[in-house]
């Protein structure tokens, strides 16, 4: 088991959503001193010298690659390019200057985006390469599966030790609720409490509804990020998730009871499902280093629209 309390710990994306509870969780862990978050102000790590500047700054025993491009359907839509070469980048130049600094161990941060389209339910990680991934989010998500192929390739020819950490699509106070970039969940709170305060008598959500996700609260995301970084040492993937699926025609009426918003719901099934279906096989997690998810989905809910009503209040 590593000790992190006595390694120099660098987390990319440590200043984001998931990143502050992966701080949160260092801590507990007596993590103080030795935790190091590169600022994209200064740190932009898509450029490979920028990269081997902030190894030579912070010299660091282990990483956690959390940083990414990321967005909704309707972001990844206007920018797969941006997405792909952005991911692509961080991932290639962090975990190769990583190798040639032997830095002790780094741990990589995929995607459920990565599954095919058609994965069967659950999804199991023998099943990663089975299919092309859904096509609204595929740059995304081949963009960080790469980041798998490198970690077993440099396992097998270097012996460089590289996990890869499959998490499913995360929610929880912090979150982002921009919406030109958000994620479902945010995106249904935000535009529910906006309806509400407005007295707006129905919303407007895209697809049909029948697509289904699973969702899991961002502090346990974390506890599984950690406990892999601190117990696995293998290059085979392994999901993080809850294992439990919600159709997103239940979940939007179970955002709008909980944010109090009583108007009626709209679907625009011109706007796309995304993958039909998604959750995970969360069983190889629990195995190898004992990771179980905790919180409910409704108290996480509750948590997150109470942080959100609360950050936006004048």
């Amino acid at each position: 088991m590593l000790d992190l309390k006595s390694k120099r710990i660098v987390v990319t994306g440590g200043a984001g959503f998931l990143g502050s509870f992966i701080l949160e969780r260092l801590r507990q862990r007596g993590c103080r001193d030795n935790v190091f978050v590169p600022r994209i102000e200064e740190y932009d790590l898509v450029e490979h010298a920028n990269v081997q500047r902030m190894y030579d700054d912070f010299r660091p025993d282990l990483v956690i690659h959390l940083a990414a491009v990321v967005g909704g359907i309707g972001a990844n839509r206007a920018h797969p390019g941006e997405f792909y070469f952005k991911n692509m980048a961080m991932g290639l130049f962090l975990m190769e200057e990583a190798r040639r600094r032997k830095i002790e161990k780094f741990v990589a941060l995929g995607t459920i985006c990565a599954y095919p389209k058609f994965t069967p339910v659950p999804f199991r990680e023998e099943d990663l390469w089975n299919g092309y991934p859904e096509e609204t989010n595929a740059p995304y998500g081949l963009a960080k599966k790469m980041m798998l192929v490198q970690s077993q390739a440099y396992r097998q020819e270097y012996g460089f030790n590289s996990i890869f950490l499959l998490p499913v699509n995360l929610y929880g106070p912090r979150d982002n609720f921009d919406p030109a970039s958000s994620h479902v969940i945010p995106a249904l709170i935000k535009k529910c409490l906006d309806a509400r305060d407005v007295g707006a008598r129905e919303i407007v959500v895209w697809g049909t509804g029948n697509a289904s996700r699973e969702f899991l609260y961002a502090g346990d995301a974390a506890e599984g990020i950690v406990l892999a970084a601190e117990r696995y040492n293998s290059s085979e993937p392994v999901n993080i998730g809850a294992g439990f699926e919600i159709k997103i025609k239940d979940l939007v009426p179970l955002i709008a009871r909980l944010t109090g918003f009583q108007g009626d719901i709209v679907w625009d099934a011109t706007k796309p499902d995304g993958q039909p279906r998604r959750m995970l096989d969360t069983s190889r997690a629990e195995k190898l280093f004992g990771f179980k998810a905790k919180v409910g989905f409704e108290e996480g809910l509750r948590e997150t629209i109470a942080w959100y009503e609360k950050s936006r209040a004048p």
